[in-house]
């Protein structure tokens, strides 16, 4: 499976996409439809079984008359979600309305030379994800990050906002606004925060019944942030997928601290179908398995280490950070910044 496939998170796929209503579903369109979702959910979905259920409970529902309420095909879009997770509980698996017109080629195994400039170039209008790159007071770098975008197109942004803040006392990771992503954008950004190569996570395809492992680089081009100084990850119910692996993995390898509040549970990788011209259906065909936990965050989301409400995560995690670097400051005038700047965070 392409890198330009593999995400963490359907939103990356599907953000690009308008949701306008458009009026109409007539019974050939929702027979064809469901008979188009059935197939690739059997053929593609993680859980062989589960998919079975899927694809009994929308024969079932279309023959109960459930999808003739549908107005239009985003209210079809959303009552087919519906019954894709009711089996399953996989927040992954949904199906989208577009009102532009969906590409037939979006179902390709590999993309076009036009579709990777198109999507390069839309990765580049969003800045990559990266939202802001700051240092607080008391040398603490801080990262804004709202996606983890594809590394083949991300990788210099990327590169370039970790060596910003190699050089920071310690470093928080602000997900609280991110849905995911590529998992080798997780795996490339995390090789900045440790010292030698290290194991974070494998994926178990379907496609093959193959597992993929992911690494962290040992060299990386710029300054590494290192594997001494402290991480602090701010999460939110809001950080899916991609944005959970990476705060999954630090906190499993006591890498990092992670503040705030549980994440939403979805650790099933997948791709974006073609089942209609203006409908698109996001379809889990791999796993994550941590090779500290075996387990992965799917369904339970991560748990924080400090809990506390998203809107006050950051305010928390500074407070964290500066009472550490207070245990050895360089000198007095050093400790007297770092108590100077707690105490205004009381």
């Amino acid at each position: 499976m392409k890198l330009f496939r593999i995400l963490l998170s359907a939103p990356l796929m599907l953000a690009a996409l308008s949701f306008q209503a458009q009026a109409g579903v007539d019974d050939a369109t929702r027979k064809a439809v469901i008979a188009e979702l059935g197939a690739r959910v059997s053929e593609v979905y993680v859980f062989p079984d589960k998919a079975s259920q899927v694809v009994e409970r929308l024969n079932a529902r279309e023959k109960s008359g459930a999808y003739r309420a549908a107005r239009d095909l985003d209210a079809f879009a959303a009552l087919l979600t519906a019954d894709l997770r009711q089996p399953t509980k996989d927040k992954h698996l949904g199906v989208r309305y577009s009102a532009k017109p969906i590409p037939e080629d979006e179902n390709r195994p590999e993309p076009t030379p036009e579709m990777d400039r198109k999507f390069a170039e839309y990765l580049m209008s969003r800045n990559y994800g990266i939202r802001k790159v700051e240092t607080l007071p008391g040398n603490i770098g801080y990262i804004d990050l709202r996606e983890f975008s594809s590394v083949r197109f991300a990788k210099p942004a990327l590169t370039a906002m970790m060596t910003l803040v190699a050089d920071t006392d310690a470093l928080i990771v602000d997900l609280r606004n991110n849905g995911g992503g590529d998992p080798f954008a997780v795996a490339w950004m995390q090789s900045y925060l440790f010292d030698a190569r290290t194991h974070l996570n494998d994926m178990y395809w379907r496609d093959g019944e193959r597992t993929e492992g992911f690494w962290t680089e040992a060299e990386v081009p710029g300054k590494k942030f290192g594997g001494a100084k402290r991480v602090y990850v701010l999460t939110s119910k809001d950080t899916f997928s991609g944005a959970e692996e990476f705060s999954y993995n630090l906190q499993q390898l006591k890498r990092g601290t992670i503040i705030g509040e549980t994440t939403g549970g979805g650790a099933h990788p997948g791709r974006v179908y073609r089942i209609h011209p203006h409908l698109s259906v996001f379809i889990p065909s791999g796993r994550a398995i941590n090779p500290v936990s075996k387990t992965n965050w799917e369904g339970t989301g991560v748990a924080p280490d400090g809990k506390v409400k998203a809107n006050d995560a950051l305010r928390a995690a500074q407070r964290l950070a500066l009472a550490e670097l207070l245990k050895a400051p360089v000198d007095e005038d050093h400790a007297q910044l770092l108590r100077k700047r707690l105490q205004a965070l009381k």
